[in-house]
């Protein structure tokens, strides 16, 4: 009964401060709008919006580790495995100036949609190959402007914590633009929040694993590319070392 009433507050408590979140955002979009064409400064306050959902559950604890991998400028593709809705929220930790693929459902969210269209984040209708090509030359534009972008490479959450086959789209781009390609490992969030669900569950001890970024030059297909960006991850899964506070 506790932890349902806690569930409660806590979404009650994100949807009293989204409006107040979303009024600084379309400020900050405003205010930048003439000089700040990849709206850095807004994608860096949008990561600290969804921080702050995490920081006050007393419930998820969240570490970043491998941020060293990260230190270079310009354009990628980032790749994560996905188990759970707070992944989106824990990759925001980044602080990195990525855009997001992301199904077309969460851009019609009251609030958070509208931050997403503010960001120029990418929509993605699942399963519809217009939509699939119109995202692919979208993150074309993005990568060739000097931003990087953000996959789930699955495709879609894993229903039991196992990791998904990798779609293509990711490791496309990468080639394609020639772009470092940095696998990204999401530990511990499966059991945050059931699929359909929004009982929070009990002390989850999250951890973003960022890993040394992949160049494409060094395999020989898009395949290739995909299939060793997969095996790190999954190994680094599977390996569940836990990272030094």
């Amino acid at each position: 009964m506790l932890l349902r009433l806690l569930s409660y507050a806590y979404w009650a408590l994100i949807a009293v401060t989204c409006p107040f979140f979303f009024a600084g955002a379309l400020l900050i979009w405003l205010v930048t709008l003439p000089f700040d064409r990849r709206k850095v400064v807004l994608h860096q306050y949008s990561c600290a919006w969804a921080v702050f959902f995490i920081v006050i559950n007393p419930l998820w604890k969240v570490r970043v580790t491998g941020r060293e991998h990260l230190k270079w400028r310009g354009p990628a593709v980032l790749a994560a495995n996905h188990a759970s809705l707070i992944d989106i929220l824990v990759l925001f930790q980044l602080f990195r100036p990525f855009k997001w693929v992301s199904k077309a459902e969460n851009f019609k969210l009251p609030f958070i949609g509208w931050n997403m269209h503010l960001n120029g984040y990418v929509s993605l209708v699942r399963g519809d190959r217009v939509s699939v090509m119109k995202m692919l030359e979208q993150c074309s534009a993005l990568l060739r402007k000097g931003s990087p972008v953000l996959f789930f490479p699955e495709g879609t959450r894993s229903k039991d914590g196992e990791l998904r086959p990798f779609k293509d789209g990711a490791f496309e781009l990468a080639v394609q633009h020639g772009v470092p390609l940095v696998p990204i490992a999401v530990h511990g969030t499966g059991s945050a929040l059931p699929k359909h669900g929004v009982i929070l569950q009990e002390h989850v001890d999250g951890w973003v694993q960022i890993m040394e970024p992949m160049d494409p030059a060094d395999y020989g297909s898009v395949e290739a590319l995909r299939d060793a960006c997969r095996e790190r991850i999954a190994a680094a899964l599977a390996a569940r070392v836990t990272p030094v506070p």
